[in-house]
């Protein structure tokens, strides 16, 4: 218990008195009388106090989403026969953060309410939340009773959830997220599926004439993707993939990128498999289709961590190579900084084909483009090293864009951008493959 505003308040009054005894010894026997009332008084209160009234459970979800609020609830019930203003504290786990604790509640005489505040997570991986901290005041408010009330809760952080369950509803209400183009509208001619009404973004050769001059209204076919092909994602977990763009790290991006296309792809009828890799191979998950497909993505990679390991490319394609025969879309997440690892992963992938269709996602590192383009920022123009970090950058940018012409030009598709855009461009690349029968 700590003591009260009120309790400091009654002590001042003896400590004034205790100044006008210096005048008058005769308010020594007031002055003490007082302080002996106000120490029995206060005693009381503690002893009034001592029984804990709160109680307080937790409900949390098993698991939570990276860089997404997550509501927690708290079930707060008081055994007092007054009415109790409560201050709830929660232990959260180090990589987490909510600006909206302590939460405060009035809670009646036996009375009860559910508390709600929203955890955002900054790594994956399994985690605990922790122990309660409860506050109220004593029966005459002379004190601030608190204690902590033990709590575990282990949850587990995975990728971006949210964002797969959002692309989801929006796709059983016949909608798309934006910028990503719905692949039944892209299919070969030769699987036709049905006919609809027209829509703005449709192609005009997908206009049926005679189903619109029946209707009197502009109809369209809409055709099939092939489906039961593979898609393989290797995401790069080593040293530059730590990154970090918007709060979380390039591996994370990639990784939440697979996670939206695996979606995507398994619900298309393909099957999905992913692989993470830094000097070896640090998780995989087996193909697999159907709903299932996407949940053992996110089992399978949630508490994978980049590290300042270097990135050993061979080890991964040498994985692959045991695990899939079948012609496989590969797609491979990395950032490349120098010219010999650039050299290496040209080889590797050049080597996939024709066996399998390589998808080589570059992620763009912002800062260097940045400085590129002159913005070094004031510090670094003021002591003059401006000029070198725009070379160095250009220079990075150079071998990075060599290394892009070259692949194209042996028949590699590559994907070069911002980890911002990342996943409507990859999933728009993988609609347009699926479009042009690619694979």
């Amino acid at each position: 218990m700590v003591p009260s505003r009120a309790l400091v308040l009654l002590f001042a009054g003896p400590l004034v008195l205790s100044f006008f005894t210096l005048l008058d010894r005769g308010l020594i026997l007031p002055m003490l009388l007082t302080d002996t009332a106000i120490v029995l008084l206060a005693l009381l209160d503690a002893l009034l106090a001592r029984r804990r009234l709160v109680s307080v459970v937790r409900r949390a979800p098993a698991v939570l989403s990276i860089g997404r609020p997550n509501v927690i609830s708290l079930d707060v019930r008081s055994l007092a026969r007054r009415k109790l203003h409560v201050h709830v504290q929660e232990e959260l786990f180090p990589s987490s953060e909510s600006d909206e604790l302590p939460l405060e509640a009035d809670l009646p005489p036996r009375g009860h309410t559910t508390l709600k505040y929203r955890v955002t997570p900054s790594r994956r991986g399994a985690h605990v939340l922790g122990d309660h901290y409860v506050r109220y005041p004593s029966p005459l408010g002379l004190w601030i009773r608190q204690y902590p009330i033990s709590a575990r809760s282990p949850v587990k952080v995975y990728p971006d959830l949210e964002a797969v369950r959002g692309y989801e509803l929006l796709a059983r209400q016949d909608r798309d997220p934006a910028g990503v183009r719905a692949s039944r509208r892209l299919g070969g001619e030769s699987e036709f599926a049905r006919l609809r009404e027209y829509r703005r973004e449709d192609e005009y050769r997908s206009i049926d004439w005679r189903a619109t001059a029946r209707r009197k209204k502009l109809i369209a076919r809409e055709y099939q993707l092939e489906s039961d092909q593979n898609v393989v994602f290797l995401i790069d977990a080593g040293r530059l993939m730590t990154a970090e763009f918007a709060n979380l790290s390039l591996f994370d991006h990639a990784l939440n990128a697979t996670l939206m296309l695996s979606h995507v792809a398994s619900r298309g009828g393909d099957k999905v498999s992913m692989m993470a890799f830094a000097e070896e191979i640090l998780a995989y998950a087996p193909l697999t289709g159907g709903a299932r497909a996407t949940r053992k993505i996110m089992q399978a990679g949630y508490d994978i961590e980049p590290d300042l390991a270097p990135t050993n490319y061979r080890a991964a394609f040498e994985a692959l190579a045991v695990r899939v025969k079948k012609r496989t879309l590969v797609v491979l997440f990395t950032q490349v900084v120098d010219e010999v690892a650039a050299a290496e992963l040209e080889k590797l992938m050049r080597g996939l084909m024709p066996r399998h269709l390589p998808l080589l996602v570059l992620l763009r590192d912002v800062d260097v483009d940045a400085l590129a383009l002159g913005h070094a920022g004031e510090a670094a123009a003021l002591s003059g090293v401006g000029p070198y970090l725009r070379g160095a950058a250009a220079e990075i940018l150079s071998f990075r864009d060599k290394l892009v012409r070259r692949l194209k030009q042996h028949g590699a598709l590559v994907l070069d951008v911002a980890p911002g855009d990342l996943t409507p461009a990859l999933i728009n690349r993988y609609l347009e493959i699926k479009a042009r029968h690619l694979l």
